[in-house]
């Protein structure tokens, strides 16, 4: 193919040099930083800080699920108590889809908003960005997707994450999903960075097992990643090194004990560690990977991550021996003074045992094998000409580690009337459900 044939040339004379250079750029960005509510409450303090800004109404952005659980309660509060207006958007589905957003854009409009607050998980916090950053510029998501393509800076916009997982209440992108090409598309700017952020554990303690799995694990990766990467910096190293001592220290805590509220603030604050870190160091052959996971099947980022970071550790593991090592002792996996290749083995199997600890699968059911050339070639070019990967995957290698993952084959479907209740338990899922008004101000 001929994007293969240019791939190959690139890759084999231009992008190395382009992302040495652009490492160089990332060392020197200015990225801010948000501001830092931490702890037990930590929302509603935000809604204090928030309606003391004087904003003329706020606009909410969260989902469905947020709202009808009241969990938006303490910070709606807040506002209210100190006179702001507020409207709630709650309709952001997984991926935040283009077409929500549009709508989220539309909201904000309407409702004459000048400010955002994110009220969810790494889909809310991204649709939230693009929202604030579209208003403010009067444009439509698609014209903003790349690096720094708003004249304007976002309305002002803050942050609560419902997840330890994205880090997306500190990062300079914003993940939306194009589902009629079947793609992820990025919005990076560093004037999106929230301005403020809360962290509140209480939020979080009643998460489902597999959503603090996947999201542990989904900062895990970030931090992995972006201390193995080739654009680290000191800082960096140190953000994406405690994430991990605290990921490997408190993950399971919280996968056992969901209301154990120092577990969920210890993984709360590592997944905004992590998010510090691949912030400036970038990611890598996890995420391109990933990415065309959650593309065509719409498998959860943070598992899609989960079960492909083993494959890309190992494949990666030569060219990183010595970083694997240091990672193994910040993961209590080895101890000082043994050879570099042991610690990197025993780092390699503590991420195995951690995955398997919080019940991550080790095959993504939703794979195909006709789909995999396609989705190698795709994660191929996104590694290549976006990130700063440790070794290099080909398409072969990355066809090798898809099918690593394969399901085994499903047998056949039987005929008769197990087929036909089938059909009819399909049916049921497909009929439509209620929708639950979030609390306070007006609805989206």
């Amino acid at each position: 193919m001929l994007s293969n044939l240019i791939g190959d040339r690139a890759r084999a004379v231009g992008l190395p040099a382009v992302k040495r250079a652009a490492g160089v750029v990332t060392r020197l960005l200015p990225i801010p930083q948000p501001t830092l509510l931490v702890g037990p409450g930590a929302s509603a303090r935000l809604g204090q800080a928030v309606a003391g800004f004087g904003h003329r109404r706020v606009l909410i952005v969260t989902d469905e699920v947020i709202a009808r659980l009241g969990l938006l309660a303490p910070l709606a509060d807040a506002l209210a108590a100190g006179g702001t207006p507020f409207s709630i958007f709650d309709r952001v589905a997984p991926d935040a889809p283009i077409p929500v957003v549009e709508q989220g854009i539309d909201f904000f409009a309407r409702e004459d908003c000048d400010a955002v607050v994110a009220f969810g998980g790494g889909s809310v916090i991204d649709a939230a960005k693009v929202i604030a950053l579209a208003a403010a510029n009067g444009r439509q998501p698609r014209s903003l997707v790349g690096y720094f393509r708003g004249l304007h800076g976002p309305a002002p916009l803050y942050a609560v994450p419902t997840t330890a997982g994205t880090g997306s209440e500190v990062t300079v992108a914003a993940v939306i999903s194009d589902p009629v090409n079947e793609r992820k598309l990025v919005i990076a700017d560093t004037r999106i960075v929230p301005k403020m952020a809360a962290l509140d554990p209480l939020l979080m303690t009643g998460l489902p097992k597999p959503v603090t799995a996947a999201t542990g694990m989904d900062a895990l990766t970030h931090a992995v990643e972006a201390y193995l990467g080739y654009w680290n910096t000191a800082f960096s190293d140190r953000m994406a090194l405690s994430a991990v001592s605290m990921i490997f220290e408190n993950l399971p805590i919280a996968y056992n004990d969901g209301a154990n509220v120092a577990a969920r603030e210890k993984m709360a604050l590592a997944s905004t560690y992590a998010g510090l870190a691949f912030t400036r160091a970038n990611v890598g052959n996890v995420h391109a990977i990933a990415h065309q996971l959650g593309a065509k099947y719409h498998t959860p980022h943070g598992l899609a991550n989960a079960i492909m970071l083993p494959q890309v550790l190992r494949f990666s593991a030569p060219e990183v021996t010595g970083r694997l090592a240091t990672l193994a002792l910040r993961a209590r996996a080895g101890n000082e003074g043994e050879p570099e290749a042991v610690l990197a083995e025993r780092f390699l199997a503590a991420v195995d045992a951690l995955a398997a600890s919080v019940g991550i699968p080790k095959t993504l059911e939703a794979l195909r094998e006709r789909d995999i050339p396609a989705l190698a070639e795709a994660a191929c070019w996104e590694a290549d000409t976006g990130y700063p990967v440790p070794r290099r995957m080909s398409q072969e290698d990355c066809e090798a580690m898809l099918r690593a993952v394969l399901p085994e084959e499903a047998p056949a479907q039987p005929a008769g009337p197990t087929r036909k209740a089938a059909k009819r338990r399909a049916a049921v899922k497909k009929r439509p459900s209620g929708k639950a008004a979030g609390r306070g101000g007006k609805a989206g």
